[in-house]
């Protein structure tokens, strides 16, 4: 891959893999040696970037980025701009992503990434990995007809926002059959109606009679899968695939030109982006954009009661904390929470109630490169051992529960980071303070966006200088969690109603639905048998459309 610079080029974090494009890890989703994709190097920005790209827009920019990382013999200038512009165009918003300012005193700003067709955050990635997928595909399929032609067969699982967002990414696109899991009555109502109320033919919903984990577990189970992987060509939407890290960079970097062209910023400020963030992706594309060059002063973590990454900024020790029974108990069941038998915690803000952090282990390979060798050991050296590293770790967590990291690895982590855990109290206290006390008077944050609010609100008590300026990740509309909104706000239903209800969810859950069930007792290979089944239905109907 002459045509390719290292960072057009991708490993996987646990050593096994090395040397693949873009295109390869896009459809691959997962390594073969159960590892993520990342790329050989993080590209660095020439000194004039800034000045080149703060007035471009959202699509311009992304354009900018998304080059640092694709070769151009792989998709060529003028289709990646076509494929971005048709992934934002289906975006509410002009700016795609615009920044608000909630309190100015106190320099807080909200960045709002729910104006995508499903009204969350990870819109921004699946409009755009959909058409990834669709390109490929027609590419690889010219001149090719009926079982000749590839057909990629997309498996995630979904606590809510990833499972519809990645309906609405691939619904309709050719050549591909999608399969989301989810935890049977434990995603919200809205979430429910926005998957199972698509009824394309390729768009495939199975309910789970277990919990988010279990359909994780199925997800993995079948991409190991050596019998699946002979017949089918399996791809992963989950944030364990590369082009959603890649495609969240471009909002870090577009809020922050947003930010410094308004008069509150002054020549001595400096900037720290706060994500509420449950399985480390969202996070993660903050900190590749800081390895960049983008001028983030600190990334400040916020997570709910599953506070697994808290503990391991506070401690160095990443450990499952499995809590049973009364003291599992939490959240509403009217938002998609029950007590989880695997022993995480319910909340009220469920897409981040997770035991462990799937993207982490992307971070723990930069760790282990910078920390345990020079630049005098060769580069091909320095990759195996962070690959060796990650592995050890990763195998203490599944066989101990869990693993501890030196010092050097804690202090590093913690140059780059902070973090805040906040509790389901200061959540409900959070959306009350902004409705009722912020300038932006009766702003209404969800749950989940309200938790990095409180971390922001934190944050600034200690941050040095006082001219810190905090921009805070919105990551889904507040009527995708109406009823924590309503716990906090009982008297404004509706104000809720009239002014925040989106006309969009007018209706959703009397439309017509298609949905089937798998049984978390006969396992991953319960569901194997759906979807060679689904898949089989879908190919057959082709060849008799042509």
């Amino acid at each position: 891959m002459s045509t390719h610079t290292a960072s057009q080029r991708y490993l996987s974090t646990r050593g096994g893999s090395y040397h693949f494009s873009f295109e390869e890890v896009v459809l691959k989703g997962l390594a073969s040696d159960g590892g993520l994709f990342i790329p050989e190097e993080i590209p660095t920005l020439p000194d004039d970037w800034a000045s080149k790209w703060q007035n471009l827009s959202f699509e311009d920019l992304a354009y900018e980025i998304f080059s640092s990382y694709i070769s151009s013999s792989e998709i060529p200038p003028a289709d990646l701009k076509d494929i971005i512009h048709r992934s934002y165009s289906t975006f509410r918003a002009k700016d795609v992503t615009p920044t608000i300012t909630l309190d100015k005193e106190k320099n807080i700003h909200l960045l709002e990434l729910f104006h995508g067709p499903t009204f969350a955050f990870k819109d921004v990635a699946l409009q755009f990995l959909g058409n990834l997928f669709e390109y490929f595909l027609v590419r690889r399929n010219q001149n090719k007809s009926g079982r000749d032609r590839e057909h990629l067969t997309v498996i995630g699982a979904t606590s809510g926002d990833t499972g519809s967002a990645a309906i609405y990414g691939l619904r309709g696109k050719k050549d591909v059959s999608v399969f989301i899991m989810h935890p049977e009555g434990k995603v919200s109502p809205v979430q429910e109606a926005q998957m199972t109320t698509v009824l394309d033919a390729n768009v495939h919903n199975l309910a789970v009679d277990g919990t988010f984990d279990d359909c994780q577990d199925f997800v993995k189970a079948l991409f190991a899968d050596p019998e699946i992987n002979k017949t089918h060509r399996l791809a992963a939407v989950n944030s364990i695939n590369w082009a959603r890290i890649l495609a969240q960079i471009t909002y870090f970097f577009y809020s922050y030109f947003q930010l410094i062209k308004s008069e509150s910023f002054l020549p001595a400020s400096v900037v720290r982006f706060v994500v509420p963030t449950g399985n480390f992706g969202d996070i993660l594309a903050g900190y590749f954009a800081k390895r960049m060059g983008l001028p983030a002063e600190k990334l400040v973590i916020a997570t709910n009661e599953n506070d697994i990454l808290h503990r391991f900024w506070e401690s160095g020790k990443y450990e499952k904390k499995k809590v049973h029974g009364r003291q599992a108990e939490g959240g509403l069941v009217e938002d998609g929470v029950k007590a989880h038998e695997d022993g995480v915690k319910e909340t009220l803000s469920p897409a981040m109630d997770i035991l462990v952090s799937s993207n982490f282990e992307r971070l723990l390979w930069f760790l282990a490169y910078d920390v345990y060798s020079t630049s005098s050991d060769a580069v091909s050296q320095r990759r195996s051992q962070a690959g060796d590293h990650v592995r050890q770790w990763l195998n203490d967590l599944k066989t101990n529960g869990g693993f501890a990291v030196d010092s050097q690895i804690l202090k590093k982590a913690q140059s780059d980071f902070a973090s805040y855990r906040v509790s389901d109290e200061e959540t409900i206290d959070t959306i009350k303070y902004i409705f009722n006390a912020g300038p932006s008077k009766s702003y209404v944050l969800d749950p989940h966006s309200a938790i990095g609010i409180a971390a922001a609100l934190r944050s600034a008590e200690v941050a040095k200088p006082p001219s810190t300026h905090h921009i805070s990740l919105a990551t889904a509309h507040p009527a995708k969690f109406a009823n924590a909104v309503e716990l906090a706000l009982p008297e404004q239903k509706e104000y809720f109603q009239k002014k925040v209800l989106p006309v969009e969810f007018k209706g959703l859950e009397d439309k017509p639905r298609r949905v089937s069930h798998a049984k978390k007792s006969e396992g991953w290979q319960g569901v194997r048998k759906i979807v060679i089944a689904e898949v089989e239905a879908e190919l057959q109907a082709a060849e008799q459309d042509q």
